[in-house]
């Protein structure tokens, strides 16, 4: 990839002098006599990785976090896995994220066109009040596991701070999770209670939940209680259907009992209590459940919303998500820096595309939240909302899931807002956070993220361990830091949890993320290290393939493997693109030729397919996210371990026994 020289976005000095970052500069500089008010962002992070102490003391101390937070910062900081952070600490997640008690808006909802809703700070402290009392009511205490099977509904919100008022543990997967896939999460785990939807909206139309939830609760022995939330109405549930569900209640019955409760206690636990259970993807078997703890989310998520993305008090955060997926977590957590919380549930094409940009408009909302693919897509369709909307508070967008093509910045500049930050992001479950984000007092440049989290140790790595500039390599963190996993459940002795991020590079995270760390000591991420293709010994990541094709206006979405070649020969794979085309439209030769012809023009001839071939439809995660190693053991005839963990497993039937890959 050719690397940008001159920025595409910079933020005016009136800006720059405005954001929260500017203010932390201040504050700290004169809290360690530090010269930082006037250091650029490369002094600040130095600083940030080789001051822990003085860093996270001042996160803290600038997030007015509440607690205790004691004298020791870190011990054995060297160590990955086994440093411990502010060991002496005692906070409450919950007690954090609900300071207020006024009367404007915590949370607003938008479920499509359909549904409509909002609760002051004051309603969302009581109706915790309530739920948090309900919970202990029927014995759930400190470690015990509170599972939601919960659209991104205000009532999620309300049962995650309920939960995490007590000190049990909160896990969540959205309502598009077939009856096996929950199976596969919350089994492990064994909640006392689930908190489950009798339908959802999507696309206009209703999904009804209630059989699924019956089966799961009949099939769960772990669970006490399963209050059903209502959401999508008569249409999906009735009372009838409630008392099929084994040790099922409705959640008005639930709370009933607790109508006066107008206060939490918010029990004080230490820096590393665990507060959620992540599940990874699940595509390569069961998945993993990843242990977060408390304090490391509030701290990284009140660092990474006022210090890189600018979230002051006030501001209106938005972020299209599910509850399957870690940004829910991540945009909840902006109740505690002073947000509201822009709820959205259901499509994001509803009108056409439009919905999200109308919500914008109608709430004022200051920064949106999105994945690269749903920023292709309204470029594909054309999507203008700089002519039809007003947009004038939105100051910075922020993508992820996937990389963010050059293009995809040409397109938001040029058709969303001019005069915003746009931050690609990435990071991962694994860490509930990002490593390389946004800076919003730094220049953007087109298809960079620019620049790695203050407090995070990001560096790129060849197969040697030696640090790389300007080349691809491991994405890799060289320290510790404070939302490291506290591990994974019932991994005894923490062998798994090695396993997956410390085998690679010895006491160096190894996040699996296939990058460049540029000139402008910005980050570019080419696609997953497992999915990297490797013809002739050449590593080509996936993204880079993937930029080039889809600027055709026939290619909807496409999907790259590496297809082992000659048969039998492990030694040598060749490239395979899959292409989704436009409706109605066919691969023919000519098209074929284009493709391979923009790819020549703009890479390698190593990164040019061999074959080329025609799908339906491109299998994805819940998130969003394609799944290139689930298609690629489908073509050589392996089992796909875990089709539950996809969204639409029936895309796979689209890449068997393909004639097309037998020469």
């Amino acid at each position: 990839m050719t690397i940008a020289t001159k920025p595409i976005w910079q933020p005016s000095p009136q800006r720059v002098a405005g954001t929260r970052l500017s203010a932390f500069m201040v504050a700290a500089g004169k809290r360690w006599n530090r010269r930082l008010a006037s250091a650029d962002y490369s002094l600040l992070h130095a600083w940030s990785i080789e001051h822990p102490e003085e860093f996270w003391t001042s996160v803290w101390e600038f997030g007015e976090v509440r607690g205790e937070m004691g004298t020791t910062v870190v011990v054995d900081r060297e160590k990955m896995p086994g440093a411990k952070w502010f060991p002496e600490a005692r906070l409450n997640f919950a007690e954090n994220l609900l300071r207020r008690r006024d009367a404007s808006d915590a949370l607003v909802f938008w479920g499509e066109d359909k549904v409509r809703g909002r609760a002051s700070h004051a309603e969302l402290y009581r109706a915790v009040a309530q739920t948090a009392a309900a919970l202990r009511a029927m014995g759930v205490a400190k470690g015990d596991r509170v599972a939601a099977y919960l659209p991104n509904l205000p009532a999620t919100v309300v049962a995650m701070l309920a939960t995490a008022s007590i000190g049990a543990i909160f896990s969540s997967a959205s309502p598009d999770f077939g009856v096996q896939g929950v199976l596969d999460r919350f089994g492990q785990i064994e909640p006392k209670v689930l908190f489950a939807c009798d339908g959802y909206w999507y696309n206009g139309k209703v999904i009804v939940c209630i059989d699924k939830v019956v089966e799961i609760a009949a099939r769960m022995p772990s669970l006490e209680r399963v209050v059903v939330v209502p959401y999508a109405g008569n249409a999906a549930g009735s009372d009838d259907d409630i008392a099929a569900v084994t040790r099922g209640v409705s959640l008005a019955d639930f709370l009933a009992p607790f109508a006066a409760e107008r206060e939490i206690r918010f029990e004080q636990l230490p820096f590393d209590h665990p507060l959620y259970i992540m599940y990874s993807s699940g595509t390569t078997g069961v998945p993993k459940c990843i242990v977060h703890c408390a304090g490391g989310a509030l701290l990284q998520h009140l660092k990474e919303h006022q210090l890189q993305a600018d979230v002051k008090p006030g501001d209106r955060l938005f972020y299209f998500t599910t509850c399957g997926w870690m940004m829910w977590n991540w945009l909840v957590s902006g109740l505690a820096s002073g947000a509201t919380l822009l709820l959205y549930d259901g499509s994001p094409f509803v009108g056409r595309g439009s919905i999200l940009f109308d919500y914008a408009d109608a709430e004022g909302m200051t920064h949106f939240g999105t994945s690269a693919k749903f920023i292709d897509a309204i470029a594909k369709i054309d999507l203008q909302p700089r002519r039809t909307h007003k947009l004038a508070p939105l100051r910075a967008m922020f993508s992820t899931g996937s990389p963010l093509v050059a293009e995809g910045f040409d397109y938001v500049y040029a058709n969303i807002k001019q005069d915003i930050q746009l931050a690609s992001i990435s990071g991962g479950t694994d860490i509930i956070s990002c490593f390389v984000l946004g800076n919003p007092n730094g220049p953007v440049y087109r298809g960079e993220i620019q620049c790695a989290g203050l407090g995070m140790a990001v560096d790129v790595f060849d197969d040697e361990g030696r640090p790389l500039r300007g080349e691809k390599g491991e994405l890799v963190c060289t320290r510790s830091f404070p939302v490291m996993p506290i591990g994974f459940w019932k991994d005894e002795g923490g062998a798994k949890y090695r396993a997956a991020y410390f085998e690679r590079f010895d006491n160096i995270w190894c996040h699996g993320d296939f990058a460049e760390r540029t000139a402008n000591d910005s980050f570019i991420i080419y696609g997953r290290s497992d999915a990297t293709l490797n013809p002739g010994g050449v590593r080509i990541g996936t993204a880079e393939i993937y930029r080039q094709v889809e600027k055709l206006g026939e290619v909807v979405e496409s999907l790259v493997i590496g297809q082992d070649w000659p048969p039998g020969n492990s030694g040598d794979v060749r490239v395979v693109l899959f292409v989704k085309l436009r409706e109605g439209m066919l691969l023919d030769d000519a098209l074929a030729t284009r493709i391979k012809q923009v790819i020549r023009d703009n890479t390698t001839p190593r990164h040019v397919p061999a074959k080329i071939l025609q799908v339906g439809d491109i299998p994805r995660t819940k998130s969003g996210k394609i799944v290139e190693l689930a298609v690629r053991n489908v073509v050589h005839g392996e089992a796909v371990k875990n089709v539950e963990a996809l969204a639409n497993p029936e895309a796979l039937d689209g890449f068997r026994h393909r004639a097309e890959l037998s020469d």
